[in-house]
């Protein structure tokens, strides 16, 4: 079959496929609470219309995770898409220029609405993937599986997490390549394939002080007061973790950018012009880390006897969260503080530490020699028209599930949508990123399954 077949397929119902994707974006899945039972039930009710297997495991309140088959066989080769239903909350519906549910087209060219870049149109577009290849009946060596899950904007745990263990694992469906269909539009640059991620842990710290009247602050401990010296020494962590190198120097990364940017000196130019990509690149060989929230005390003349702050740690591929707690117990140890993980037991002039959410990172180093990973590359080209560049992402995905478990270590992170708008105010997306990313899972999908 001729993927100009496929191509013309798609050509011919983008206006089906454009209302398709607006009824995912309408469907309320803000997490928390979740709500993606709501987008499952759109997906299967698509996806049985054209005779694909599609089952719904529903757990909490209207939440679920959703997996689709091209067919019955998984003893060939299986390629997985994945993509997450959530998304995060909107903020102030007035703060938007169109209501953040609406999926609003603009000029004919961009849909607007919360979850349109951050993922539903990589939901969409996996999903109508695997429903053009059913509907042209191609023959494949292997099965396409399409994983909508629930719960990756709060850590996903629940939802690739447990697709993974409950249903892959269990079923001895193994997988060859996985696609994660996060954006990776990184504009001016063209579209990226993303290797690897970084971590994300978020650090609870609490000071424990004893309350008195402020008349005699003497008679107290001041929690804030000892917050405060935490975070004068904050800076000072990396003396207590050990050395990690990054999977890619910054001249590495550099050069992957500088591959899709021919000739040399384009490259040198943009990056130099680009702050916040230099700012980027950056960041992904090292360590980030920032105290983002700050609460304590109850009243203008009580002394505090309680301080929190919240940390947020970008770790690269390598470092973990035993090793960030461990450090940072060191720290205020040495500062003069007892650290005491009893939260209900601190006494003044203890410090209490809680991970609060976590993430981690993962990267796939290998993929220079894999054949599969350069016919992605060639197809993206193909369809975008710019040659795509090999990087990392600097917050985590859920790649690192199948990468670190062992489960795939061939898994890459590519998808329809700039990442600058993943979150933010007025979130949109171009509808023709949007179609063009049909075309790349469903020419993938073709190329990788039809050869043995």
């Amino acid at each position: 079959m001729s993927e100009n077949i496929i191509l013309n397929e798609i050509d011919q119902n983008k206006e089906d496929y454009i209302e398709f994707f607006r009824k995912l974006v309408q469907a309320d899945s803000i997490n928390p609470p979740g709500n993606e039972k709501n987008v499952a039930i759109i997906i299967e009710e698509y996806l049985e219309e054209k005779g694909i297997k599609t089952e719904i495991f529903p757990f909490g309140d209207n939440r679920a995770n959703l997996i689709a088959y091209l067919n019955d066989n998984f003893d060939g080769k299986n390629l997985l898409y994945n993509g997450h239903m959530d998304v995060v909350p909107p903020g102030l519906e007035n703060d938007w220029k169109y209501p953040p549910l609406s999926a609003y087209i603009k000029r004919n060219k961009y849909i607007f609405g919360r979850g349109t870049s951050d993922m539903k149109a990589a939901v969409a577009a996996m999903v109508i993937s695997l429903a053009i290849l059913k509907k042209l009946g191609i023959k494949t060596s292997g099965n396409l599986i399409v994983n909508a899950v629930a719960d990756e904007e709060t850590g996903g745990k629940l939802g690739t997490g447990w697709c993974l263990d409950n249903v892959l694992k269990k079923r001895s469906i193994k997988c060859d390549y996985v696609l994660v269909g996060e954006p990776s539009g990184l504009n001016p640059l063209p579209k990226a394939l993303i290797l690897g991620e970084k971590g994300h842990l978020i650090i609870k710290v609490v000071t424990t002080g004893k309350s008195a009247h402020s008349m005699t602050p003497s008679m107290g401990e001041n929690a804030i007061y000892m917050m405060s010296r935490i975070i004068e020494n904050f800076d000072e962590l990396e003396k207590y973790l050990p050395k990690i190198d990054p999977p890619f120097t910054l001249e590495e990364l550099k050069e992957m950018i500088a591959l899709a940017l021919p000739p040399r000196e384009n490259f040198d130019r943009i990056y130099n012009d680009q702050p916040l990509l230099q700012t980027m690149t950056e960041s992904l060989t090292k360590l980030t880390k920032s105290i983002n929230m700050i609460s304590g005390g109850i009243k203008e003349n009580v002394i505090p006897d309680r301080c929190e702050i919240h940390i947020d740690f970008r770790l690269i591929p390598g470092q973990t969260s035993e090793m960030i707690i461990n450090g940072l117990t060191q720290l205020i140890t040495d500062i003069g503080f007892k650290v005491n993980n009893s939260p209900n037991e601190n006494l003044p002039g203890e410090v209490y530490l809680e991970i609060h959410s976590e993430g981690a990172s993962s990267v796939w180093k290998e993929y220079n020699k894999s054949q599969a990973t350069k016919e992605l590359q060639k197809i993206v080209e193909n369809i975008y028209g710019k040659i795509p560049f090999f990087f990392l992402a600097p917050g985590s995905t859920d790649a690192h599930f199948y990468r670190n478990s062992g489960y795939c270590k061939e898994t890459i992170h590519f998808g329809p949508g700039n990442a600058r708008l993943m979150h933010a105010t007025n979130e949109n997306i171009e509808i023709r990123d949007f179609i063009n990313s049909i075309k790349v899972f469903a020419l993938f999908a073709y190329n990788f399954l039809s050869k043995k």
